[in-house]
């Protein structure tokens, strides 16, 4: 399978941010810990196992938690031994994590895991006296029902229509049911619609919540590879994070600590916006079918928008009978998610690693180790044919990622049978008008505005010409345009990356249970490009 690579920032598809994280420029630095180089994770296993978190009673309750959380999961043989091996003191993850999306949501959710799998894998053969678990964290908590209830299927917005409140997780997949009847229709005939049919309609329709329908997927697409899958919405586990909380209610650390480092941030000429802004209090109060934020007003702690309030003493002894009930924001979940796993990466895309970028200063300050920061793999797939179509019209992969009208704008001039760039008469126009304005100095200089009037016109003049000229052999090679135009058009759906918006299930249908297997053969997760496949 051809592999070909395009650097992050030719893509101009990721920000200046990222872009430099991945240059390593120095006035990042001071925003992260260790830089995801193989060699520097001798550091960063040995600063994790002195921490405080990674306690043997710690990793008894993360194992024994998962294990329940298992109990009515087929889970192959190597995770299994995955969540046994989390109890040793040699054992660390990688983890990534993904909101709920139905059926995945866009491609990218492929690419985080598989970048998770393959980096454990390198991580053993790189320290072969350790163990690194592949882990995906499930974002059971959040609440945004609009963001992850649709996927995308050849054009059509595949969607779930129903009231929601409350953690997503907690969601009864009652009327999925018409979903999978309106996704059946689209899939067509052959073997792998019907493997895409079972496996909706086992994830959906056979479990009763929307997080153990996400567990079922995940784990049916990836458990042979030892993929350990985290709900970490359990009051064992936000036991372990108790001093946190009552840290946060109390000091209010985070929104003092995370202010001071988006000060910082937003000095930087690559930071266009701060990511996100801390709340005085980054904790939700969850219950069935509510998830509200906690505020502190009038000397009390209150729920918005209930009736719920709580002086500090009551709060407090909240916590400690009903942490299930404390849910960090975004904030917060990542503190959450490295005092729970004895973790030494975090893998996300470029949105996730601008705000772990503002995070390393609270992680300073509540003790706990910083993660390190990985881009997750990005790839643009193309079927065989369309390469070869790509090939026939001489359009490269650099010309892919152009703009809409740039792209035909460069293969018009290309293919055209007549000269269309007029740059070689803009520059004599402009030598010429550099006598002009010369004899201005030495006789009127109140002719020189005359003059840079009319180079104005003139140029504007050619300029306009050129474009008619562009405009003319557009039409002349329409169907060389058409053909280019639906070929980007299919690799880049709503001129956005492909794996910002096409599902898994089109790339399922064209090559099977394949599809998984090729992506872990092929992308390499410190690689540092954007990847091209022909697959």
């Amino acid at each position: 399978m051809p592999t070909e690579c395009i650097t992050f920032k030719k893509t101009n598809y990721f920000s200046a941010l990222i872009c430099d994280y991945l240059e390593e420029k120095k006035e990042l630095q001071p925003f992260y810990n260790n830089f995801p180089k193989l060699e520097n994770f001798k550091a960063q296993i040995e600063e994790k196992r002195a921490s405080k978190t990674v306690s043997v009673q710690n990793r008894n309750i993360l194992v024994q938690a998962l294990k329940e959380q298992y109990k009515n999961v087929e889970a192959s043989s190597k995770t299994l031994q995955n969540i046994e091996d989390l109890k040793l003191e040699n054992t660390f993850t990688i983890t990534t994590g993904h909101q709920l999306n139905l059926f995945t949501g866009p491609l990218y959710f492929l690419y985080k895991i598989v970048s998770t799998i393959n980096l454990a894998s390198q991580l053993k053969q790189e320290y072969p006296d350790c163990n690194f678990v592949p882990i995906y964290w499930m974002a059971t908590e959040d609440h945004d029902f609009d963001e992850i209830n649709y996927f995308n299927f050849k054009g059509k917005k595949v969607q779930w229509n129903r009231e929601a409140s409350g953690a997503v997780g907690e969601l009864s997949t009652q009327g999925l049911d018409k979903v999978f009847d309106v996704f059946t229709k689209e899939l067509g005939a052959g073997k792998n619609a019907d493997t895409l049919r079972d496996l909706f309609q086992s994830a959906y329709l056979k479990n009763n919540n929307l997080a153990d329908a996400t567990l079922y997927l995940a784990n049916a697409l990836f458990a042979s590879y030892g993929l350990v899958i985290v709900e970490a919405n359990n009051k064992n586990l936000k036991q372990l994070f108790v001093p946190y909380i009552e840290e946060e209610l109390v000091k209010q650390t985070s929104f003092n600590v995370v202010s001071k480092t988006n000060e910082k941030l937003s000095q930087l000429a690559s930071v266009s916006k701060i990511q996100v802004n801390p709340r005085e209090i980054n904790l939700f109060y969850l219950t069935k079918n509510l998830r509200e934020r906690i505020v502190f007003e009038d000397q009390a702690y209150k729920v918005l928008n209930t009736n719920i309030s709580f002086s500090k003493e009551e709060i407090i002894k909240e916590v400690k009978e009903h942490p299930e009930r404390f849910s960090p924001n975004v904030i917060l979940r990542p503190l959450y998610q490295e005092v729970l796993l004895p973790n030494l990466c975090y893998i996300g895309g470029g949105g996730e690693l601008a705000y772990w970028l503002q995070l390393k200063d609270n992680f300073k300050a509540v003790q706990v180790p910083f993660p390190m920061l990985l881009l997750r793999n990005s790839v643009l797939i193309k079927t065989q044919k369309q390469a070869e179509k790509l090939n026939k019209l001489q359009i490269t992969n650099q010309d892919l990622f152009l703009k809409r009208d740039t792209f035909i704008n460069k293969k018009v001039r290309q293919i055209s049978n007549i000269d269309i760039d007029f740059s070689e008469q803009l520059k004599q126009l402009q030598e010429q008008f550099k006598d002009l304005y010369q004899l201005a100095e030495q006789t009127d200089k109140s002719f020189i505005g005359a003059v840079a009037a009319q180079e104005k016109k003139q140029i504007n003049g050619l300029q306009h010409l050129e474009k008619r000229l562009l405009t003319a052999q557009k039409r002349k090679l329409k169907d060389q345009v058409a053909r280019m135009t639906e070929l980007q058009n299919q690799l880049f759906p709503n001129a956005s990356l492909q794996e910002r918006n096409t599902n898994f299930s089109e790339l399922y249908l064209e090559f099977g249970e394949q599809l998984v297997p090729k992506l872990i053969a092929e992308l390499n997760p410190l690689q540092g490009d954007f990847t091209i496949l022909t697959m």
